[in-house]
């Protein structure tokens, strides 16, 4: 009997502290998360009634046995599984179990190397054309740029030669629109009941059914057209379950689409934001990012040959998204005991792992605060890659990590190229959301 059991947890904090700092982690987490890991390790645990715990953790072994090792006792919690799912439905994201799975093996082909290679240069000339009227020579607020860009690049990989320019922007507005109630949802579950009566869920669940209805179009249309286009709608359409031999519906189709949409451009978006304002804070850094794209264009006109040889521009993203990792924390529960570490935790557990908090412990990282490239270079970086979760781990790992790192290549590349970047802050803001949010990084860019 699961009564006689004797469970032990990391250190607790007091479910009066976490009520008196409540409202100010419901603003920003971060900083209260990273008083309680001085406070009480790299893990600790809040006991909410008699027996509901949760757990957080910096700690990589943690980490590891939850995401790699053990993976298939934990699954997504109900912040992913269940609110995610009310408006994006039950695409990759927020399934899990054999449905996951199923999803995982018949889409994964479609993100195979090959496949992304194929989509470069449309790539490439969707960069260049959201670059060409950047504004020059005086400060401006580089997240909405960069979002700009993130997202048309995402919808013009998928949807290569859609004329409905106004259909992405309506899909652009609904995400967002979106995604800030759900934040609230998340962070405010005691206003639920006010949310409900005063017709915001109907609204914002009205919202998710026009976006359906807005992707159905797109892929009727494409249907119709029978046009063969070499974009990931086509490699999507393409794809065949193993064991019936069918393809996806149109409603699973939909619901994979807005997953893309939504983990491809913002996740990017704060990357490339983050990256460009360490590269203006640090001319050195940047200079030696110049000078291997330059010579790399001296060797090969090939854009993926080009790409394979970005090895210092990689260290830089690399590093960027270990210090600002956009995908900052994630979380799991178990659905049979288990022993976690040292622990003896219960089925249900929610277990939430920063890899914000991770990814700056100073017991696996010297001078963890500090923007160091070379730590994903040669030798480090074999050390540096056991603690490092810009895109998750295990099974679960994110599906588009290739034409991520692609498009944020590709935007360094043209961006130092062309310009020398000036950061004008000296400390960075953000908002940890479900994803980490710049806030009012001011960039300037003067022609080379």
């Amino acid at each position: 009997m699961s009564e006689n059991i004797k469970y032990t947890y990391p250190n607790k904090l007091s479910i009066i502290r976490f009520f008196k700092d409540a409202e100010g982690v419901r603003r920003n987490p971060i900083p209260f998360h990273k008083r309680y890991f001085e406070r009480f390790g790299d893990s600790f645990s809040i006991r909410i009634g008699f027996s509901k715990y949760i757990i957080l953790s910096r700690d990589n072994e943690i980490a590891q046995y939850i995401l790699v090792k053990n993976q298939k006792n934990y699954h997504k919690s109900k912040f992913q599984s269940v609110y995610l799912s009310k408006y994006l439905g039950k695409g990759l994201l927020t399934s899990d179990g054999d449905f996951w799975l199923k999803q995982r093996r018949l889409i994964q082909p479609a993100f195979h190397k090959q496949k992304m290679n194929q989509l470069v240069d449309n790539m490439n000339k969707t960069i260049s054309a959201e670059l060409h009227n950047l504004i020059e020579d005086k400060a401006i607020d580089l997240f909405p740029v960069m979002s700009n860009l993130a997202f048309n690049v995402v919808a013009k990989s998928l949807f290569q030669l859609s004329t409905a320019e106004n259909k992405f922007h309506r899909i652009k507005f609904i995400i967002e629109e979106v995604q800030n109630f759900l934040i609230k949802e998340i962070r405010l579950p005691h206003k639920a009941w006010w949310f409900s009566l005063s017709g915001q869920v109907k609204k914002h669940l009205s919202l998710a059914e026009e976006n359906n209805r807005i992707i159905q179009e797109i892929i009727e249309e494409r249907k119709a057209s029978k046009e063969e286009i070499n974009d990931l709608l086509n490699m999507l359409l393409e794809t065949r379950y193993e064991d019936t031999g069918e393809s996806m519906s149109v409603e699973q189709l939909i619901d994979e689409i807005k997953v893309l949409f939504i983990a491809g451009h913002e996740t990017t978006a704060n990357a490339l934001t983050f990256t460009l304002h360490l590269l203006g804070r640090n001319p050195d850094v940047q200079q030696k990012v110049f000078d291997e794209i330059t010579e790399i264009e001296s060797q090969t006109e090939n854009i993926i040959e080009q790409l394979q040889k970005m090895t210092y521009t990689n260290a830089v993203l690399n590093e960027s998204m270990r210090l600002y990792p956009p995908a900052w924390i994630t979380d799991r529960q178990n659905i049979e005991d288990d022993s976690l570490a040292q622990f003896k935790i219960k089925k249900g557990t929610l277990i939430g792992i920063s890899f914000y908090e991770l990814h700056r412990n100073p017991k696996y990282w010297n001078n963890p605060d500090e923007f160091i490239p070379e730590r994903f270079l040669g030798e480090q970086k074999k050390e540096s890659m056991q603690y490092f979760y810009p895109f998750g781990a295990g099974p679960r790992m994110c599906i588009g990590t290739g034409f991520a790192i692609y498009e944020m290549c590709l935007t360094i590349s043209q961006i130092v190229k062309k310009y020398v970047i000036q950061s004008n802050n000296d400390v960075i803001q953000f908002n940890p959301l479900i994803t980490l949010k710049p806030v009012n990084v001011q960039v300037s860019f003067f022609k080379r």
